[in-house]
């Protein structure tokens, strides 16, 4: 399998001076600074997301990031102004610190099972927690007043804004014309974005790819129609449905997209590092960006990203910034008893050990235990015995089952 950390990257460097800007508005939330997490199938979960979040603030180097103990540690910021009243939030933590990551977006949803299920059972695909604003629900499907009655139950739920997913290319979701299936029929989507609009007074949004294939390139005209149905921004990941996550994302094709409309443009794919980042935003103009894979392999990301914006630098992580980063996401994960807890803890094994001395042994231990807290012994003993330096000088290359290294699950 092809890990994307494989392709080939794109090598211009940013103007001098260039950054990610400091804010974005998308409709009445202001999402501060303009970074995204991108939703991500099997991955973006209430966990996930508060882990991302509260990684992305900017600490001392010395000082080892850790989980707030509870909501309470964060404040939360109300910006007001002008006749409709705000309903964005920037996160601060208890030193007064903003968080390197802007926005965050759940888990891909079908709204159709949104929809049939009862609204006691709703929860499963809805939960989040107060220091999670601003926050966005992505949904994903092909009837129009399926996806509208979907989001007014995500407006209901209290989300900041709600998504609709054009750019998913699993060929479970396609078959079924939704995420990038969709991009072979505009006028169902104009459909959709009407029926949407209408339906819900929070922020609408849509995320895309370029187009079904190089044949057919839509991104431009889909960004217009969006634009013409009232849509408050659109996010574009650089790539055909066809491409999957393969070769690199053209960004020029985002550019494309910010010429052609007056409403935010976010720009997705291939941003590795916070070089990366500034690069997109000085070649394209995009008004923000999103992050998807990138941050479950470098949970620090966002924080790089405003470091390097702050000062022209960034902090790279030590072995025990690792060992603690893994060791807290992982307690949180046992803490909250998420369905699945050990599936999501082996996923983030294989991400997150990448290029660590001895980590193949770690993923073939993480992937023989069965529960959660067996897991998270055998990283504890693992990091004991790398920062004592008792770990591996070389790799050991255990081979691992391939459907255990499903890398790639994301519609990101």
């Amino acid at each position: 399998m092809k890990k994307f950390w494989e392709n080939p990257a794109n090598t211009t460097v940013a103007p001098q001076g260039a950054k990610v800007p400091e804010s974005l508005q998308i409709g009445n939330v202001r999402i501060a600074p303009a970074t995204v997490l991108a939703p991500m199938a099997g991955v973006t979960d209430t966990v996930f997301r508060r882990f991302i979040r509260n990684a992305s603030f900017v600490r001392p180097p010395e000082e080892i990031m850790s989980a707030p103990e509870d909501a309470a540690e964060l404040s939360q910021e109300r910006i007001g102004g002008g006749a409709e009243p705000s309903s964005s939030a920037v996160f601060k933590n208890k030193d007064n610190e903003i968080s390197g990551c802007g926005l965050l977006m759940t888990e891909f949803t079908s709204a159709d099972g949104l929809f049939r299920t009862r609204e006691s059972k709703r929860k499963r695909y809805l939960t989040f927690y107060e220091d999670e604003h601003p926050i966005s629900a992505q949904l994903f499907g092909s009837d129009p007043y399926t996806l509208a009655e979907s989001a007014k139950i995500v407006e209901d739920a209290g989300f900041d804004s709600v998504d609709l997913n054009l750019g998913c290319p699993a060929k479970r979701v396609v078959k079924c014309n939704g995420g990038s299936g969709l991009l072979k029929d505009l006028p169902v989507i104009k459909t959709i974005f009407e029926s949407v609009r209408v339906a819900v007074k929070i922020p609408f949004t849509v995320k895309f790819r370029l187009g079904w294939d190089d044949k057919n390139i839509v991104c431009v005209p889909l960004a217009k129609m969006a634009e013409d149905c009232g849509l408050n921004g659109v996010a574009l990941h650089a790539r055909t449905r066809e491409q999957g996550y393969s070769g690199n994302a053209r960004w020029e094709w985002i550019a494309a997209v910010k010429d052609a409309v007056k409403i935010p443009v976010v720009g997705n794919g291939d941003i590795r590092t916070p070089e990366d980042a500034i690069a997109m935003v000085a070649q394209t103009g995009c008004d923000g960006v999103m992050i998807g894979r990138t941050a479950a392999s470098n949970p620090w990301i966002f924080r790089q990203i405003r470091q390097h914006a702050e000062t022209g630098r960034y902090d790279q992580p030590t072995e025990a910034d690792r060992y603690q980063m893994i060791r807290t996401y992982f307690k949180m994960l046992v803490d909250e008893t998420m369905h699945g807890s050990p599936g999501k803890m082996k996923q983030f094994v294989a991400w997150f050990t990448h290029g660590i001395p001895g980590g193949n042994a770690l993923r073939r231990a993480c992937y023989d235990a069965h529960t959660g807290p067996a897991i998270l012994e055998s990283v504890e003993r693992f990091f004991e015995e790398l920062l004592n330096g008792h770990a591996q000088e070389q790799e050991q290359h255990i081979p691992i089952p391939e459907a255990e290294m499903d890398l790639l699950p994301a519609c990101d």
